[in-house]
């Protein structure tokens, strides 16, 4: 896998023709058919099943929605657990197993990505991870998002190389692109930038000006400081919790088990005994 991956979205080559949004479902096998939106959820067409997605927007743009892999993403900083982690390669990823279901990464997010499992008796956080298993294992060279756009609006390689190819695009043809390179050094700077036509800046929650270039963790903290007591009593409440479940869990299951034992019929060894042979018969 390359070092410090990159993906450079060009708005005016894009198409909107979703063949992103489908590649990346069947290679992270989520549900190639959208659950209805929920009620109250964002615009933007993004759910814990379909982490990339097409946004529409007036004169005929077509912007791809994903997540910006932060440089020093501020989901991580927020996540006390560290079930979402940075990895050497650049990519933010997502561990389940440590998920405490805060959803603290969804507040801290500048650019709103992830989504939370609301539907699932085991929710966990979801949103893209770059196909990172896949790259690191060899068995894809590029995310498949990438490589299923028709129209080579999204290119993949290492992020100095996109620098240069959206800095040569925005030479090439000043009177096609807004001389601005989003994702340059917004929040520090991400792993994918885009280069268009339209202002994209509402991509985030706020737009770049206000966003700043200073990242996000430092901030993070000063708001999470204030709360350690309460979360740490959260947190051995819930491991409490869980320790009760999982020990009443086992209880019942070795109960069920021994009434079943004692319920079942004796052996043909266990009927006859010692003392019911021929010669004890005869007598």
């Amino acid at each position: 896998m390359i070092a410090h991956p990159c993906i450079l979205n060009d708005v005016t080559r894009c198409i909107g023709c979703e063949a992103c949004v489908d590649a990346c479902k069947r290679t992270n096998g989520l549900p190639l058919e959208d659950a209805p939106p929920r009620v109250g959820a964002s615009p933007d067409g993004l759910s814990d099943t379909r982490w990339t997605s097409i946004v529409r927007r007036s004169g005929g743009a077509n912007v791809r929605k994903q997540c910006r892999h932060c440089h020093e993403p501020a989901c991580v900083s927020a996540c006390p657990v560290g079930a979402l982690q940075k990895t050497a390669e650049g990519p933010v990823v997502y561990d389940q197993s440590l998920c405490l279901g805060c959803r603290y990464c969804m507040m801290a997010c500048p650019f709103g990505i992830p989504r939370y499992e609301w539907n699932s008796l085991t929710p966990s956080v979801r949103k893209c991870v770059m196909c990172h298993d896949h790259l690191a294992s060899g068995r894809l060279d590029r995310p498949a998002c990438v490589s299923a756009c028709p129209a080579n609006a999204t290119t993949f390689g290492a992020r100095d190389q996109m620098i240069a190819e959206a800095e040569r695009r925005l030479r090439d043809r000043p009177d096609l692109y807004i001389q601005k390179i989003w994702g340059l050094d917004e929040v520090g700077g991400t792993s994918v930038l885009y280069v268009s036509h339209v202002d994209v800046s509402w991509l985030g929650w706020r737009d770049a000006e206000v966003l700043g270039s200073a990242p996000l963790p430092d901030r993070t903290w000063e708001a999470l400081r204030k709360v350690p007591f309460e979360f740490v009593g959260m947190g051995a409440l819930m491991t409490g919790v869980y320790w009760i479940i999982e020990r009443r869990q086992r209880l019942a299951g070795e109960a069920a088990k021994a009434s079943r034992a004692a319920a079942a019929p004796p052996s043909a060894d266990a009927a006859t005994s010692p003392g019911d042979g021929p010669e004890e018969a005869s007598r």
